[in-house]
């Protein structure tokens, strides 16, 4: 397998069980329900454009996926702000370029859409997707999360 057999595409409502088996492969925790939400919003709301894109092999079989949206706002109104957040790669598949390689055709979808920024947030602690965003070209926000623990 190498980079060129992998064919980006949008992502259909088809693709849930190779989402949701990619994700739990990746976290080690089954997560059905939030993808239920994040599908149902892709494809059956008309406040959000399609920009969810799967990675598949030749022969068809879903090996990652990034997922974000482009809310329309009020009347229509277009935000020139997307926000990725999801991603995930097959562990038999990882180290190969396929996440980068998903990140560049996401961003260029969002380009040729007018997007000029793309939000994510990622886990202080997890220094491999830090390390993963920022080779990709993300950096700090001048936004700062705040939290309080109940």
């Amino acid at each position: 397998m190498n980079e060129s057999s992998i064919k980006i595409r949008l992502m259909q409502a088809e693709d849930f069980d190779a989402v949701v088996g990619i994700d739990e492969k990746v976290l080690k925790a089954p997560r059905p329900e939030y993808y239920e939400m994040k599908f149902e919003k892709l494809f059956q709301s008309k406040d959000y454009l399609p920009v969810s894109l799967v990675a598949e092999e030749e022969n068809g079989t879903v090996v990652g996926f990034v997922m974000g949206e482009i809310y329309m706002g009020e009347f229509g109104i277009f935000r020139e702000e997307a926000t990725l957040d999801t991603i995930g790669v097959d562990p038999g598949y990882q180290h190969k370029g396929i996440g980068e390689q998903l990140i560049n055709e996401f961003v260029d979808h969002l380009r040729k859409m007018g997007v000029q920024k793309i939000n994510t947030l990622v886990d202080w602690n997890d220094s491999s997707l830090i390390h993963f965003f920022s080779a990709n070209h993300f950096s700090p926000s001048k936004t700062i999360n705040l939290e309080r623990v109940l």
